[in-house]
């Protein structure tokens, strides 16, 4: 997350109190307000003059004249960069977090739950990402033949989610065949993903001794470019759009219905959290999404991937107006991430 900071001290602890005000009240912040709140002795006056010279850097703006301030989306990215810097989880809201995920006895509660646990923390959306099966992590696989030639693949992918497939495959196959290929597979590979699995079998087989290729050949089969799911989408949890659609800040009807039909729109909230797997912040902020549609720049998401066995696996966050408590948000999405990675391998 990049910010420009303001050009003075006194002037980024006065932006950082203005958005404080801000995101408390929801009211715009005048100079009285901050100079009461401000550890040094400062005048409402002197006050003024900074937020004044905030406004002309792009920090602030000022909806009337007679109006004190509000945040820009610059104003917004500094505090949110400072937040992330020095906030620490509330120790009632680490209770809270764990007490409801622990109730999670199956990973589709564990879904439910940490997008719920999210959304109460943001005023925002709570967004779950789970990978699409060809990077999910796999616990076990087993085949069994039909009658008529056709393979049933069943696959166990970590947190103990079965998926099952039914292959034709080019040749016919015993079910001899089909479980000494699932052993070798179980023995090999277990804790890999279906994508490396077959990026492994291809270079295994070409330079195994040839006791091996007609396992490997089997496997490679039985791993078909189609199972490993190549246009499956990933799943996505939403919880919360019924608070972020009563929102003061979505008054403007339109913008409302741009931004539920964004939601409803599960690819770009995918496009949009996938990011973060591979930034270089634990946890990334991102104030303005522009992603979604024109009223996506009134928004901030907040975003972490989770992981297990330490291979990154899908992304976890919360979207919302960018009035937002960040302090409790960042906090949440890191924490949730780290549980939800462990109660994913429980489950």
């Amino acid at each position: 997350m990049e910010s420009i900071a303001p050009s003075s001290k006194r002037k980024q602890q006065i932006l950082t109190g203005v958005v404080h005000a801000y995101i408390e009240s929801g009211q715009p912040v005048s100079s009285r307000t901050i100079a009461q709140r401000h550890p040094e002795s400062l005048s409402p006056a002197s006050v003024r003059n900074s937020m004044a010279e905030l406004e002309e850097e792009g920090f602030l703006y000022q909806p009337h004249i007679s109006a004190g301030r509000v945040p820009t989306a610059a104003g917004y990215r500094y505090f949110a960069q400072v937040v992330s810097a020095e906030a620490k989880l509330d120790p009632e809201d680490e209770a809270w977090i764990r007490s409801e995920l622990a109730l999670a006895t199956t990973p589709g509660e564990v879904a439910e739950r940490a997008g719920h646990v999210l959304a109460s923390m943001s005023r925002g959306l709570g967004i779950i990402v789970s990978p699409p099966l060809a990077k999910s992590v796999l616990e076990h696989i087993r085949f069994m033949l039909l009658p008529d030639g056709r393979v049933v693949t069943v696959l166990v992918s970590s947190g103990g989610v079965a998926r099952d497939k039914i292959l034709r495959p080019a040749r016919a196959f015993t079910q001899q065949d089909l479980d000494s290929t699932a052993e070798y597979l179980n023995r090999e590979y277990a804790g890999r993903t279906l994508e490396a699995i077959r990026a492994d079998l291809l270079a295994r087989l070409a330079r195994e001794q040839a006791r091996y290729d007609q396992l490997v050949r089997n496997a490679l089969e039985l791993c078909d470019p189609r199972f490993l799911g190549e246009n499956e989408a990933p799943h996505v949890h939403v919880e919360g759009a019924a608070q972020i659609a009563a929102a003061t800040e979505f008054a403007d009807q339109g913008q409302l219905r741009e931004l539920l039909a964004a939601i409803e729109e599960r690819e770009k909230l995918v496009a949009l959290l996938s990011g973060c797997i591979d930034a270089p912040e634990a946890v990334q902020v991102q104030i303005g999404v522009n992603g979604i549609n024109a009223g996506g720049g009134q928004l901030a998401l907040i975003s972490a991937p989770y992981a297990w066995h330490d291979q990154a696996q899908g992304s976890l966050g919360v979207l919302g107006p960018m009035r937002m408590h960040y302090e409790r948000a960042i906090t949440a999405v890191a924490y949730v991430a780290r549980l939800f990675s462990e109660s994913a391998g429980r489950s």
